[in-house]
């Protein structure tokens, strides 16, 4: 579980830690937090999932996404329940146990579509975690078919929904969403349909983008932000920070750059320094690479994400890395951990 501190960090503390920490001191730091929750003894985990973009087309537009087309672009797409169903299959036949549904915001789906693609899902897979839809899908849904956010999510969670991903948080601070994602959902838009999907009994993961021409304090804002909510429901079952990816976006030639590796490691640092009541803090090895990623397990992660047999979001960005369950088993252990699979819940399902 979670291990407070007797003094917890403020906003304050915070950044001057963030901004003024050598990197090895924050490393420390954080590496102790981690060890204040689990010992060394402990298993770094992963899963075995599939990432399923349903849908490019999208009307948010977001400034900083590679991923999205308009829905006369040549290579835009809807994808049928056959074709996921495939892919499905696929990641059942390699012991996958989580399927992350994720897709644009397309007004031309009817909810029909949705709860088709939940309800054939659960039938075909009925063990199988329906991990699926962000606060800014759910959102953009529930408007779309003129209902409240409670009264969509429990229609998908009638129809089998497991859980709900964090995507979508960006940065929770309007200061940087109103110029890099204008007309996606708000801050506290976001952290309502967490809230609400909370309150029902979904539990949820949330995330950070960063690199995207932040100040420090946007990126402690966020922090606290998602610790308050912690506070309230305890349902964030892990944080996940990840780094924007800038090639073939709308802020490519803006003077931008992407964060280096050890600026990722800071921001895992103080993530697990600064969420003290989140126990489970999420490497990107899908934009930092497996290298990165296993040198974060030293600055307060201990969870390695998923295997995704398949990614598309990042990769239209520019950036491919992939990976399979064995190599992320042995960067595990040549980081000095145990390895362990976990399900969606992070119940172990199996030690290496």
């Amino acid at each position: 579980m979670p291990v407070k501190t007797k003094k917890r960090i403020n906003a304050d503390e915070a950044l001057e830690l963030f901004e003024k920490a050598d990197i090895k001191e924050l490393g420390y730091i954080a590496d102790k937090k981690r060890q204040m929750a689990q010992d060394d003894s402990s298993p770094v985990t992963f899963v075995i999932d599939r990432n399923i973009n349903y849908t490019n087309i999208c009307s948010c537009k977001c400034r900083f996404c590679a991923f999205y087309r308009d829905k006369d672009h040549k290579e835009s797409y809807v994808l049928e329940y056959k074709a996921i169903k495939e892919k499905i299959e696929e990641l059942v036949g390699q012991n996958g146990t989580q399927i992350l549904l994720q897709g644009g915001l397309n007004r031309d789906l009817p909810l029909e579509y949705y709860t088709d693609l939940i309800s054939n899902t659960r039938k075909d897979f009925p063990s199988l975690t329906i991990h699926a839809f962000s606060p800014p899908e759910i959102a953009f849904i529930a408007k779309n078919n003129k209902l409240s956010i409670k009264e969509l999510l429990e229609i998908f969670v009638s129809c089998g929904l497991s859980s709900i991903p964090g995507g979508g948080a960006e940065l929770l601070s309007e200061n940087i969403r109103s110029q890099i994602s204008p007309d996606k959902i708000s801050s506290d838009e976001w952290l309502g349909v967490m809230e609400s999907a909370h309150g029902l009994g979904l539990y949820t993961t949330a995330t950070m983008v960063a690199g995207v021409g932040e100040k420090s304090e946007y990126i402690i804002e966020h922090l606290l932000k998602i610790r308050d909510l912690q506070d309230k429901t305890g349902k964030f079952r892990a944080f996940i920070p990840w780094t924007f990816q800038l090639n073939n976006t709308a802020l490519e030639n803006k003077g931008y750059h992407e964060l280096t590796g050890i600026e990722y490691l800071k921001i895992i640092a103080i993530s697990r320094i600064v969420l003290d009541n989140i126990f489970n803090i999420q490497v990107s090895w899908v934009t930092q690479g497996l290298k990165t990623a296993q040198l974060a397990l030293r600055f307060g992660a201990n969870d390695f994400g998923g295997t995704m047999l398949e990614e598309n979001v990042v990769k239209s960005a520019g950036v491919e890395h992939r990976t399979t369950k064995e190599e992320i088993i042995r960067y595990i252990n040549n980081a000095g951990f145990k390895a362990a699979q976990r399900d969606t819940a992070y119940n172990i399902i199996k030690y290496f």
